[in-house]
């Protein structure tokens, strides 16, 4: 199938999931890009591939590289406790707890968002609202006083808190805010110049708002449904070019060290997510038979934010899906999978 022929496969799938947002593909030197819906249906603004879109719980792997940064540098290791390099107090939590386990997942620490007990994102905001939410110290009163839910390292179990602590671990150790950290050591570095960790009441231009449709078929905008600026766990804005120039930064070596990449994007056996998909701290990967590396999964889910992103490492293929709806960019993503 030729280039022209899987761009309109791709353009017909937009159009069948009712998709909302814009898709990036790369197999070696063939490139696909598209986009559809609009950035600001208010005012019938449409998306563009240059759109910049929020991507949740995708921005974690920035997290991981900016940790292994810092460990790179000297300043911390994967075995370095978290009581030893943060002034704030968790009065209940395990003082082993090292960055390994919250970069795995496997801390044990109070998740303030345990999906085991609420479904809706929005309800955090009830108790804590979402404008004073600007830096990861802002997040700990949903989780700075409440008991472990297991001891570290017991086993895996997907947690946002852990990469609030990882951000507050990056701002005491590199003596800056998290987001200019990543922004300085990963976005700037991998020519990223349309990304960043931008305010909901402060969004540059070219940025997609994010839209929730209710029950009666309304739509209306997740302003008041995320924290005003993301941070370490999720929220950072990307387009999808964005996204695949980190791929290819962090794969060429460009942000860590040869040695430090390939420590950063190997799988933990004992990070055992579901069959065939592990954690490392580079997030998901899916393994063959011979525990070989198919691909790097990411994903992303907020109100009104969907994203999903593989890349291949054998093969060279990257694809990436941003929506500004809550669903939509898994199937796309399958959609591209199939195609490419």
């Amino acid at each position: 199938m030729n280039i022209e022929n899987k761009r309109n496969k791709l353009m017909e799938a937009q159009k069948k999931y009712h998709f909302s947002g814009a898709f990036y593909a790369k197999k070696q030197a063939e490139v696909i890009t598209g986009s559809s819906g609009y950035r600001n249906r208010a005012e019938k603004l449409k998306n563009q591939t240059d759109t910049r879109f929020g991507i949740a719980s995708g921005c974690k792997l920035f997290t991981a590289v900016a940790v292994a940064k810092l460990v790179e540098m000297g300043k911390i290791t994967f075995a370095t406790k978290l009581h030893d390099c943060v002034m704030e107090e968790f009065p209940y939590f395990d003082k082993n707890i090292t960055i390994h386990h919250l970069l795995t997942h496997t801390s044990g620490v109070p998740d303030y968002f345990d999906e085991e007990e609420m479904d809706d994102y929005e309800q955090l905001w009830e108790s804590l609202p979402m404008y004073k939410v600007r830096s990861p110290k802002d997040f700990l009163p949903l989780f700075q006083h409440k008991r472990m839910q297991k001891h570290p390292g017991d086993s895996f179990q997907y947690n946002n808190s852990g990469y609030i602590l990882l951000g507050l671990i990056v701002e005491k150790v590199a003596g800056c805010s998290f987001s200019s950290f990543v922004e300085e050591h990963i976005f700037k570095a991998a020519d990223m110049s349309d990304s960043g960790y931008f305010e909901m009441d402060d969004l540059p231009e070219r940025t997609a708002l994010g839209y929730m449709e209710d029950s009666e078929g309304k739509w209306k905008t997740n302003m008041y449904s995320l924290p005003a600026k993301g941070g370490p766990d999720g929220g950072a804005y990307v387009t999808v070019a964005d996204m695949a120039k980190f791929w290819k930064a962090l794969k060429s070596f460009q942000l860590l060290s040869e040695e430090m990449t390939k420590q950063v994007c190997q799988p933990h056996e004992c990070v055992y997510a579901e069959e065939n998909i592990f954690y490392g701290y580079a997030g998901y990967m899916e393994l063959d038979d011979n525990k070989n590396i198919i691909k790097h999964i990411q994903m992303g889910y907020d109100p009104g934010v969907n994203f999903r992103a593989v890349h291949y490492p054998y093969e060279k293929k990257t694809m990436i899906v941003c929506s500004n709806e809550s669903e939509g960019a898994y199937e796309l993503l399958k959609e591209m999978e199939r195609i490419i």
